[in-house]
């Protein structure tokens, strides 16, 4: 089986069996491969990606979810290795979700992870209900043009923060609003936000507090980046909520009913083979990118 295994940290039961046809890139994918991050679960050598599409194979006794032949997407195991960056992957069926019809492999494969997040985020942290302000920070990246989404979807005026070249992306993705980060300070334009999506840590991390009305929610996927963050929120009489995406394969069943709505639209910037995800990985840890980076594994759509 070819597979991309990790030996050493570097720049560069109810079961199935999945023949993957595509796995998604993630920054945390880049962060783990280089040892810088959170991530200690993990042990050397491993394989990385959790983000995966393809075609179930086998299932385990008592798997009633899948068939084989089924065409599903998911995000296994998740902070453990999910080894997604190979021919085959095993996952709990709950791991994993039919894909919509019509949808491809390498789009299905940019979705779990970025989705959850955004989904989860939205959904089950900030609860985000109709007429509400939210603001996504980094809104053309690959959680970022999911939440917009989500978040218009549910009703939500969505304001995104982007480097000009990408506001007209970001529009299309329905935002009301675009600012530039680059030339802006966002605080000083976004007010009185009920929800900030915010996936920077640090200095960005603590700015976009002052972004939320009082008693307002900043859902930071950076909390552990963000020394202090808790303590100002205290200040500024907001609620601070750390976050950490799960496995759920109810929620990749919402991603999906929505995508066959026609209501969210996974972009793909660039597609690499599984040979070249060093490539890939640099190119996602350079953090330019428009949505999503996925690897191609087995046979094309």
């Amino acid at each position: 089986m070819r597979a991309m295994l990790q030996s050493a940290w570097g720049e560069a039961e109810t079961m199935a069996l999945v023949e993957v046809m595509a796995a998604g890139v993630n920054p945390v994918d880049v962060f783990t491969s280089r040892g810088q991050a959170y991530n200690r679960v993990l042990d050397l050598p491993f394989i990385n990606g959790w983000d995966v599409a393809g075609t179930v194979v086998r299932t385990g006794y008592g798997t009633t979810r899948f068939q084989p032949g089924d065409r599903v997407f998911g995000m296994p195991w998740f902070p453990r290795a999910g080894g997604c960056y190979a021919e085959y992957v095993t996952a709990p069926a709950r791991h994993l979700a039919r894909m919509p019809e019509g949808m491809g492999f390498t789009e299905a494969a940019a979705l779990p992870l970025a989705g959850l997040t955004a989904w989860q985020m939205l959904t089950e942290v900030a609860a985000v209900a109709p007429g509400q302000r939210v603001l996504v920070a980094g809104a053309a990246g690959g959680v970022g043009h999911l939440a917009v989404q989500i978040a218009t979807a549910r009703g939500a005026h969505v304001t995104g923060t982007a480097s000009a070249a990408k506001h007209a992306f970001v529009r299309e993705l329905g935002a009301d609003e675009v600012i530039d980060h680059s030339t802006t300070v966002v605080s000083d334009v976004a007010r009185d936000m009920d929800v900030v999506v915010q996936m920077f840590g640090g200095e960005a991390g603590l700015r976009a507090l002052e972004c939320l009305r009082p008693g307002g929610i900043p859902v930071s996927g950076q909390a552990a980046w963000t020394p202090g963050l808790h303590e100002r929120a205290t200040e500024l009489g907001v609620r601070a909520a750390a976050y950490l995406v799960d496995p759920d394969g109810a929620g990749l069943d919402a991603l999906a009913g929505l995508v066959a709505e026609g209501r969210l639209k996974v972009h793909v910037d660039a597609v690499f083979p599984l040979a070249r995800a060093g490539e890939a990985h640099d190119l996602v840890g350079a953090g330019r990118t428009r949505g999503k980076v996925v690897l191609a594994v087995g046979e094309p759509n």
